[in-house]
Parts: C-alpha cells; structure tokens; sequence
C-alpha cells in the first residue's frame, strides 16, 4: 500500500494529510513539537496560527474569499474546521485559536490512515520515500539546509512579523467604540480606537524614533509587501498607516458623529472575546517599546498585552525554478513541497497549495497525469504564483497571497467596476467544470454553494 511522509503538521501538511488519506493512501505527519518549537510557536496544538487569528475575507468575489469557497467544495479540513470555530469579523473568517486547532486535530484523529508521529525531521527522507516537505516559514535549521542542498541553491527569506493582543477587559471602552467597517458583518464585531490628526502624528513619530529589534549583521530585512511591520510602514511617509492599517474609512465614532482622522481596529481573539488582536500592527519594536508605545493610543493606556509583537526569519524556495509542474523537486521527484515554503503567503494559500500537492501525488500513484485546476480559477491561479506563470521570466520571486493579478485577464472588455465579478464568476463556472470529473475525494464532498 502507498505510503506518504508528510513533514509539518500545520495548515498545508494537515490539509495534504487528510486529502490523501481520504484517498486510500497511508500518510505518517510529523510534528517536531513538543520535542521542539519554532521561535514563534507558544502550543503543541496542530495547525497553530502564530500570527493572526484571521484568515481574511469570506466574500466570493474577493480573491482569498473565492479560493474559501473553491475549498469548501472540495470539503477542505482546514476550512470546515475554521467555519466551526468561526468568531465575529465582519465578512472576514475570523477564527478562536483553540478551537480551531482542536477542530483540526479532531479530524486528523477521525482518520485511520494517519499516523501522527512526533519526531523533528533533521534530514529529508531516502530518495525512495514519497514525502511532503510542509514545515512552513519557520523550517527548523537542519531541515532547512538539507532542502538547500537538495535544491542546488541556498535557501531565500524574508521577515514576517506578529502584532500583539491585549485583554479585552482592559481595554477602555469610554474611548473604543464597537463597529465593522460600513456596518459589514453583525455591525458591531470590531472595537476602534479613533485618533484626531494631532495624535495620530504624535504616534507615528513616536514609531520612527522607538528602538527596535535589529537584524543580524548577515541578514538583510527582506519583508513581506502585504505584512509590513508599522515602524517601517510609518518611516514611508506621513499618511501611509492612515491609508494602511489604520485607515478610518467606513467608521463613524458615535461620540462625535465623524469620521476619526485614523483608527487603530481590534479584533477578537476568541470566541468569548476576551482578547483582541491589533489589526495590521505587526511590529519589530522590543517588548519595552512596545508596551510603553501601545499605552499611549487612546483606549489603551491601561492596556494588558497578552502577547507582544516579534520578527521571525521566513524560509521560502524559488519554487518557479526548483520545483517541477506537479509541485515535485527537479532532480528528486519523490520529494513534494507545500505551503508556505514554496512561497504562498497567507493561511488559506497554504491550505490551498497542501490539497494541491495531495491531488499531485495521488495522480501520480494512480498513474495519471496532474490535472491542476484551470488558471481562471482560485486554486489555478495560487498554482500559477508557485509555477511561475503568473509571471514574467525576469520576476524576482517573492511571497504572494491570492489575488486577482495572479488571475489571467478577463477575456470580454467589461467595465473597470464589473472586472472582479466577471472574473469570480469565470472562476466560478470553470471551477464547476475541472471539478466534476476530477479531483474529488472519495466519497464526493458536500458541496457549497459559491455564493454562500
């Protein structure tokens, strides 16, 4: 009987484990924790988010929200574990940490063809073993190099960063104000902290002149356009965290009736809503700065942080020039990558691209050719970003999320507002068709509806 290693237990080695097992192939998913923790990991829990509990927008004719979509009609245990555990965000998912992670395990747990094994992958597997490496952006050292040697080239890297959470009960609610943007979600799922423009400048300054965690005299800060720390966001310019971060628009503080000049959004750390995340507020500052610099917005001078922000090294491989069309290593096609390593950005991406990798080394059992989703699609389009072509042949390979760019044009001329839905409904339609003769598990997933 087929056999499968699969190297990390996170959002990508989970997502990959249960495709293949609901397949008939026997899967062994090690986990280096407890044995060993990353420097950003705080549990032993499968599938932790160690950044922020969301997992962005659930509207279909979002990127990221289409590529929930596509997953749930292929009845992804990432997404349907998250739906369970899903906590108030407006139209984004939005997830309690535990719960979802318990939700996880549950369905690991449910299926006999996996193994869990709690060892660290120091080495990769013989060249005779079908693996996944899924380990993610915080690929332990050894595993690390033994990927670099294997790819012919050193690995690349960029610096992410985890915004801090304050308990929600010493947040002061005679300043924070509750409200989703435009009223979006159950209205209220959001607490805001208005800044007039003389705060807001006072603060920003203040970012630029906190001292911060500094880099290794042999590292060079590559960060991740989408995931900026703020202390670099605000040494751009004057305005680019209230553009950013902590743009105002579609919130109206109920104390003056106006829009405030900025705001800094809180969100909900669990389901009970004990704890909020600071949305966008990745940061690099050290904890003193931090917990003197957090106190000074209004809402939080009293402000208990659970957890302070950090920087932490992301490992990723140049996937469009090591890695074959079926997600496979050149030279050792045994050897399958998915998640973060290959540089998806983004907790559904990773998700997405471990149900990919499964659908590749299942094709390859059975003897058939990979048959990716087409490049109108969600999942076709992430699939496109790792491949590269989504991009020109001189493209410096960088982490992506989803988004529409990675999507082939619209082939009619619409009008600039109608291109998003045209393209969803594209995606939509060719998604339905490349799904109905192939790719499903066994026995076939419910399905949702797109729109839902």
């Amino acid at each position: 009987m087929a056999h499968v290693i699969v190297i990390g237990a996170g959002l990508a080695g989970c997502e990959a484990a249960v495709q293949l097992a609901r397949r008939g192939i026997e899967v062994e998913l090690w986990e280096m924790r407890p044995l060993k923790r990353s420097p950003a990991h705080q549990t032993n829990n499968l599938c932790e988010l160690v950044c922020s509990n969301s997992l962005r927008s659930n509207n279909p004719e979002n990127a990221v929200g289409l590529l929930k979509a596509e997953l749930r009609l292929v009845d992804s245990p990432i997404l349907s574990a998250a739906d369970e555990a899903r906590v108030p965000a407006g139209d984004a998912l939005a997830v309690d940490r535990e719960a979802f992670s318990a939700g996880v395990q549950q369905r690991i747990d449910a299926l006999e063809r996996i193994r869990l094994v709690r060892r660290e992958a120091e080495g990769l597997p013989p060249p005779e073993q079908l693996a996944v490496v899924a380990t993610g952006p915080l690929t332990s050292e050894p595993l690390a190099k033994a990927v670099a040697a294997a790819a012919g080239q050193s690995s690349l890297y960029f610096y992410d960063a985890i915004a801090p959470i304050v308990a929600a009960d010493s947040v002061n609610l005679d300043i924070a104000f509750a409200q989703s943007r435009y009223g979006k979600g159950d209205g209220d799922d959001y607490l805001n902290l208005p800044l007039d423009r003389e705060q807001y400048q006072t603060f920003v300054q203040a970012l630029r002149d906190a001292e911060k965690v500094p880099a290794h005299d042999f590292e060079e800060p590559r960060y991740f356009e989408g995931c900026l720390p703020i202390e670099v966001m605000a040494d751009r310019g004057d305005d680019v965290l209230a553009y950013g971060p902590m743009k105002p628009v579609g919130l109206t503080d109920p104390r003056t009736g106006k829009r405030p000049h900025a705001v800094v959004q809180l969100r909900k750390e669990d389901r009970a809503g004990t704890a909020y995340n600071l949305v966008g507020f990745q940061t690099r500052l050290t904890w003193p700065e931090q917990r003197r610099l957090l106190r000074t917005l209004p809402g939080l001078e009293n402000a208990e942080l659970l957890r302070l922000g950090q920087v932490h090294r992301n490992t990723f491989l140049a996937a469009p020039r090591v890695l074959n069309r079926d997600l496979s290593l050149k030279g050792r096609p045994s050897l399958f990558f998915a998640g973060q390593i290959t540089g998806v950005e983004g907790y559904v991406e990773s998700c997405a691209c471990g149900y990919l990798v499964a659908l590749s080394i299942a094709a390859r059992l059975e003897g058939r050719p990979f048959l990716p989703p087409p490049a109108t699609t969600a999942l076709g389009a992430l699939y496109r970003h790792v491949t590269g072509e989504a991009h020109p042949d001189d493209y410096d390979y960088q982490p992506s999320n989803v988004t529409f760019g990675l999507f082939p044009p619209a082939e009619a001329r619409v009008p600039k507002s109608q291109r998003r839905t045209a393209v969803a409904e594209r995606a939509r339609r060719d998604f339905a068709v490349w799904l109905a003769p192939t790719a499903t598990a066994s026995p076939t997933p419910t399905a949702t509806p797109l729109t839902a």
